[in-house]
């Protein structure tokens, strides 16, 4: 089975097409354009090119897996969009996952992972030999010391901009949610067949607003 997988979540847009046959999972590196305000019209080329380079049409497409987020509303408004779209175009199912998954996933031992939040914050999360057990969470870096420091390693792009602050080296890649290992949290929905998912996503603060001239935060 062909699975479509994107994430938009972060500065990344990703669009790959992983392999499952019900046991294993390749593990595509995907196509990835760094930039943070074309989410939009970076992805459906992204996918089109993913398929072109399999030899797929989209009705290869088996599933679909979306990252959820968190991440900033508009990026990841797009990647949430598109994934129900297609899915609904091609009556497959689409699940969601923690876009921190696709970097915390597969992880051995106590594992910290930040991305940018924007505003001088980040979204967090801490896993254990791979499985989510705090967050996600979005903090000012500073307040994350302790849990940086006591993990074994730090993943991210938040660890890569804020490494100073949080007093800890960026471990290695991913640096951005991996659509590998986002199809292989999903792996187990998949092979039940389960039914598409509402995409909720994963916002954790609502967006700035204009209000008579002047910006709220929430």
């Amino acid at each position: 089975m062909l699975i479509l997988v994107v994430d938009t979540s972060t500065p990344a847009v990703t669009a790959a097409i992983a392999e499952f046959d019900g046991t294993t999972m390749s593990m595509p590196e995907g196509s990835v354009v760094v930039n943070p305000r074309a989410h939009g019209e970076q992805l459906a080329p992204l996918i089109q090119g993913e398929l072109a380079a399999r030899g797929a049409v989209p009705g290869d497409v088996g599933a679909v897996v979306a990252g959820l987020g968190p991440g900033p509303f508009t990026g990841l408004r797009a990647g949430l969009v598109t994934a129900a779209a297609m899915a609904h175009a091609l009556d497959v199912p689409v699940y969601g996952v923690c876009s921190l998954d696709g970097i915390g996933a597969m992880t051995s031992g106590r594992v910290f992972v930040a991305t940018d939040a924007r505003r001088k914050e980040v979204y967090w999360a801490v896993y254990e030999d791979g499985v989510r057990v705090e967050g996600p969470e979005v903090a000012a870096p500073e307040t994350l010391v302790e849990r940086a420091k006591a993990a074994d390693g730090a993943y991210g792009d938040g660890v890569h901009r804020y490494a100073d602050v949080l007093g800890v080296a960026p471990a290695g890649a991913p640096r951005y949610p991996h659509p590998g290992r986002l199809a292989w949290v999903a792996r187990e929905r998949i092979v039940a067949k389960e039914p598409s998912e509402s995409l909720t996503p994963l916002y954790l603060r609502r967006p700035n607003v204009n209000i008579g001239g002047v910006q709220q935060r929430a």
